[in-house]
């Protein structure tokens, strides 16, 4: 034990090298998440001049997602196998070098199966800088530590849409991979200069390395992402592909459990699952990334097709929520440090998030304007700053050595499962609450009615005015009174959203109770260890 602290303490580092080690992992952790968001915006520009249907260019999210959930898991394993400045400079290299090659795609396939080796290479940034920062701090500043990562996180989801947009409206979509090249390089010689590996021991043989461990982590996670992406426009289990990928998930997820808990070099360390925190963290890592992404999903869908608002302009509305939970994050950290405990952090946390989803459910309508979304967005950036580095330094607070890894690869892993989770399911109740609502509204809207009649006529005159005959100006007042209808079916649903969002974020408070709170009271520095 004696020597796994002395190595652990052997990474700590002081002055400008630690800024140096902060900023690069703090650059290579917002590269990977801002890919994860820029994308969204350029997909209608990647169909049009890849000449792909809406169905394939989907696969462009899909594939780097699938990548990043099947990669994070075994990053503490790589990083074991390979040292851990040589895998990260690997990751750096293959995630900068499959930008460029997104970029030059030539077809739809292609482009796939370069953001799948780009997303492999993603993954292992998020969770590798994660272990970077929080091993190059001293134990008593890790609370800060994880502050300063966490900007990078929270900050990444938001700058994509209008970064994304910028670059696509100014020059083209391949910029949107291009932007990552200078990055990738800056951050390539950074890393190879400044970054250290703990000394690990004696690698495996290829003998030893757990194949069936891979193979089965792959059809697990991949299959299940799959089945979370695709489910909603393949109509759930109606579809044999689904049906299919979803028995291969749980059979992959019970054999991989039974496979790492019985083999002598396991690919994923389950037993640090034994750490009540860690167990305690994951879920709600789990939680944060369902309420982080599946808000983040909503509102620029309900800007955009309700609103009428431009991609850039949906971007834009939520950065001033994003700052603020990048001016929270020393603060959060300065109070962890302080000996504050967490579980209240996070309590007071989701009790805000409940707020910020109740002022959402009352303040959307068809019409809402950019002054009634402001301060409901400020104060989910207040609730994100109070959750992330407290639910993080929490889950890996009891752990030591290379623990830390395989604590940080669960907690990043339960997030990006909770925002694929998060973004299935409220894709689907988005889709299955309007229908309901439309059939709702069309019971108020009876054509024997005086005053739909009088409705009716007034716009079928509004349509001839302008030029129109009877027969079509009619056709148009029904079109226009549907279009409404769907508009208000919509929203509904969005509402209905935020209201289970929120129920959701109360019903999680009681699990601070859970918190171990002898360990976290020991020392108020022991935030991260």
């Amino acid at each position: 034990m004696a020597t796994a602290v002395q190595s652990e303490d052997d990474l700590v580092e002081y002055g400008f090298r630690r800024v140096v080690i902060t900023i690069t992992a703090v650059l290579c952790a917002l590269l990977e998440i801002v890919d994860t968001t820029i994308v969204n915006v350029a997909l209608t520009h990647m169909r049009g001049s890849l000449g792909a249907t809406l169905t394939d260019v989907a696969w462009v999210i899909t594939a780097y997602a699938i990548a990043n959930v099947i990669v994070i898991p075994m990053t503490s394993w790589l990083s074991q196998q390979f040292g851990r400045r040589n895998y990260f400079v690997a990751s750096i290299i293959i995630f900068t070098v499959c930008s460029f090659l997104c970029g030059n795609a030539t077809n739809i396939w292609e482009l796939v199966a370069f953001r799948f080796v780009q997303g492999m290479g993603g993954g292992a940034l998020l969770v590798t800088a994660q272990t970077i920062i929080t091993e190059s701090y001293p134990v008593a500043k890790r609370g800060m530590a994880q502050a300063i990562y966490g900007m990078g996180v929270i900050v990444g989801p938001t700058l994509g849409p209008p970064l994304g947009g910028y670059l696509v409206d100014t020059y083209s979509w391949p910029y949107i991979f291009y932007i990552n090249i200078p990055l990738g390089i800056i951050a390539t010689i950074l890393a190879i200069s400044f970054v250290r590996s703990p000394k690990y021991g004696e690698k495996l043989k290829a003998n030893q390395v757990d194949w069936w461990g891979i193979i089965l982590l792959m059809a697990f996670i991949g299959s299940l992402q799959f089945v979370l992406e695709h489910g909603q426009q393949d109509d759930w289990f109606n579809d044999s592909t689904i049906i299919v990928l979803s028995v291969v998930s749980v059979l992959g997820l019970l054999l991989f459990i039974w496979r790492e808990l019985t083999y002598k070099y396991p690919i994923v360390n389950l037993s640090v699952l034994k750490d009540g925190n860690l167990r305690i963290g994951t879920v709600m890592c789990f939680i944060l990334g369902f309420g982080l992404y599946g808000s983040t999903l909503i509102i620029p869908i309900y800007t955009q097709s309700i609103l009428g608002w431009t991609a850039m302009d949906a971007g834009l509305l939520l950065i001033p929520g994003s700052i603020t939970t990048a001016i929270m994050m020393p603060f959060v950290g300065s109070m962890i440090q302080k000996g504050v405990p967490q579980g209240y952090m996070v309590g007071v946390g989701f009790l805000i998030f409940f707020f910020f989803t109740l002022l959402m459910h009352n303040r959307m309508t068809p019409d809402t304007g950019a002054e009634h979304l402001f301060w409901p967005l400020i104060l989910r950036g207040i609730g994100l700053g109070l959750l992330f580095v407290p639910i993080t330094t929490l889950s890996l607070s009891t752990l030591k050595g290379k623990q830390i890894g395989e604590g940080a690869a669960f907690t990043g892993m339960m997030r990006q499962l909770g925002g694929s989770f998060g973004i299935a399911i409220i894709t689907t109740y988005i889709t299955r609450l309007s229908q309901e609502h439309r059939v709702n509204l069309l019971r108020y809207l009876d054509p024997a009615k005086f005053e739909v009649q009088q409705k009716i006529a007034g716009m079928q005159q509004a349509f001839m005015a302008k030029g129109f005959s009877a027969d079509v100006a009619l056709k148009k007042a029904h079109q226009a009174i549907d279009y409404s209808i769907l508009k208000q079916s919509t929203v509904l649903s969005y509402m209905d959203i935020f209201m289970y969002l929120g129920i959701m974020f109360l019903c999680c408070i009681p699990i601070i109770l859970f918190i171990k709170k002898g360990k976290n009271k020991v020392n108020p520095a022991d935030a991260m260890h």
